[in-house]
């Protein structure tokens, strides 16, 4: 019933009377309907989970390479006592979980070396004298060791690195690091290998094969 008033009333509208009593038209105009705007339905991806010991190598790399990349730039310098030190040839940087890498190429050790603080590191071998750091591991791709002597901090002596934020990831050599709440992980390109450093203990992926360690060295796996 509505519908047929306004429908009487828009005829209505388009007649008028003159006043000669000729009825005249007038011309109306169309009235479009409008239209509702659809959007686009959106997708998210799910961001994958961090690798869990044992998977292979490959899904390390995809996990590692997932993550945004930090600027090197910002990680040839180290900090100590609010001093800055450069390190032109070296990349030094720490989680916010506290583990602090770095290398030193300056002095012929490129390979990564990482101070992690290990709920239960290795014990110091019985024939091995001076600082024990059960915490300290060096990964240079080919193999992992864990825990180690050192009369002096090393190459620590500069201080500690830049953070690297939670979901970010680094690059530098042969090795691309990315870190998360519960743990860093380190891959090495060159051997395909990759450590994951947590204070709950080092785990490895492609380097599964622990090997009698060498003197002065807690823990080897060869890769």
């Amino acid at each position: 019933m509505v519908v047929l008033l306004a429908a009487s009333a828009l005829l209505a509208a388009g007649c008028s009377s003159s006043t000669d009593g000729q009825t005249r038209h007038t011309q109306l105009t169309p009235i479009t309907p409008s239209r509702t705007a659809t959007s686009a339905p959106t997708t998210t991806s799910t961001p994958l989970a961090a690798p869990p010991a044992g998977v292979p190598i490959a899904g390390v790399i995809t996990w590692i390479e997932e993550a945004p990349p930090a600027d090197a730039a910002d990680y040839h310098v180290a900090l100590r006592s609010g001093t800055t030190v450069p390190l032109p040839d070296d990349v030094a940087f720490t989680t916010p979980a506290g583990t602090s890498c770095m290398t030193d190429a300056k002095h012929g050790a490129p390979a990564l070396a990482c101070l992690v603080e290990l709920t239960d590191p290795p014990a110091q071998p019985p024939d091995v004298y001076g600082v024990w750091k059960g915490g300290w591991v060096d990964f240079d791709g080919a193999d992992v060791q864990v825990g180690s002597a050192h009369g002096d901090p090393g190459r620590f002596t500069n201080g500690q690195g830049p953070q690297l934020p939670y979901g970010k990831s680094l690059a530098f050599g042969d090795y691309r690091c990315r870190t998360d709440e519960t743990a860093l992980y380190c891959l090495n390109y060159a051997h395909q290998s990759a450590v994951r450093f947590s204070a709950e203990g080092i785990d490895t992926y492609a380097c599964a094969r622990q090997v009698t360690p060498p003197a002065g060295i807690g823990v080897q796996y060869i890769c």
